[in-house]
């Protein structure tokens, strides 16, 4: 699929939107996302792929049995996530609907948001489509873990994962998560990775961007805090991982002094190169949850 919009829709779009279209066509990993076979929904999933490669690949951990991606819309991480843990092999034959490609998507995807505080979204509830019954035409070998997923936006199904639409941060949430975790191997309902993509809608005021980023980080920490499996239980230093993303800021290692490096073994500051050079984005990447902040 080639990302260029036709003369005529290209002619209607707003300056800003033109400008959008013009850096998403030179982006080159927009242009890899839209050729691999694994059809990721998102050029955020090769950030995910460039830091698990580097650091340890704590994705492919054999002791790694129950991942949440918090803010997953429309799923380019959790994509990542289900080939990691041999989910994916049928995921390039799954529609390709809701906000994931073609310029109208991409374009649509900006105007209204994808994580978890969407710049408009109405009064949602709970869902779990069990995608994996979605596939049964395919009848593919099963992959190993749980894979959990949420967002207010509701994503197309990806084999694999259990899909929730609500506030991760709601009661009605937490419980559906606990109960999709709480397997067998996994009765106590803990999370080995967490993972956050999320960003506020940018509103061009650097302090009340860098409020939103704080905030989201704070809840996802606090989310990590009651669901995270420690390295104690997992059995290694580094296990029991937290990776989230944030905008470079003195508060935001005020946040990662105060409430990350104590509670965690390792804690790194990285900014992958699929990450646009001019953005402030930057991730957290937390080791070994040592579950002292309870």
């Amino acid at each position: 699929m080639l990302f260029r919009p036709t003369a005529a829709c290209y002619k209607n779009l707003k300056a800003s939107s033109k400008t959008w279209v013009a850096r998403q066509f030179r982006d080159p990993y927009v242009k890899k996302r839209l050729s691999d076979p694994a059809a990721y929904r998102s050029r955020s999933a090769f950030k995910l792929l460039e830091i698990d490669a580097e650091w340890d690949h704590f994705l492919q951990k054999p002791d790694v049995r129950a991942v949440v991606d918090l803010g997953a819309a429309p799923g380019g991480w959790s994509q990542v996530v289900a080939g990691k843990l041999g989910w994916g092999a049928e995921a390039s034959k799954l529609p390709s609907g809701g906000y994931a490609y073609g310029v109208k998507s991409e374009l649509e995807m900006e105007k209204k948001g994808t994580w978890s505080s969407p710049k408009s979204v109405s009064h949602q509830e709970v869902f779990d489509p069990l995608n994996i019954d979605a596939l049964k035409e395919f009848t593919p070998s099963a992959g190993r873990g749980t894979i959990v997923a949420v967002d207010l936006l509701r994503m197309q199904p990806i084999h694999g994962v259990h899909a929730i639409q609500a506030d991760f941060l709601s009661p009605e949430a937490a419980d559906r998560i606990h109960e999709l975790l709480s397997v067998k191997g996994n009765l106590e309902g803990k999370a080995d990775i967490i993972l956050s993509d999320m960003a506020g809608n940018a509103s061009g005021n650097d302090t009340h961007d860098i409020e939103s980023s704080l905030e989201i980080c704070e809840a996802v920490y606090e989310f990590a805090r009651r669901n995270l499996r420690s390295a104690e239980d997992v059995g290694r230093r580094r296990g029991g991982v937290l990776l989230m993303k944030h905008f470079e800021h003195p508060l935001l290692q005020k946040f990662r002094m105060e409430k990350l490096q104590p509670n965690f073994n390792d804690v790194k500051y990285i900014k992958p190169e699929a990450s646009r050079s001019a953005s402030r984005e930057g991730y957290f990447l937390c080791q070994g949850w040592r579950a002292i902040d309870i």
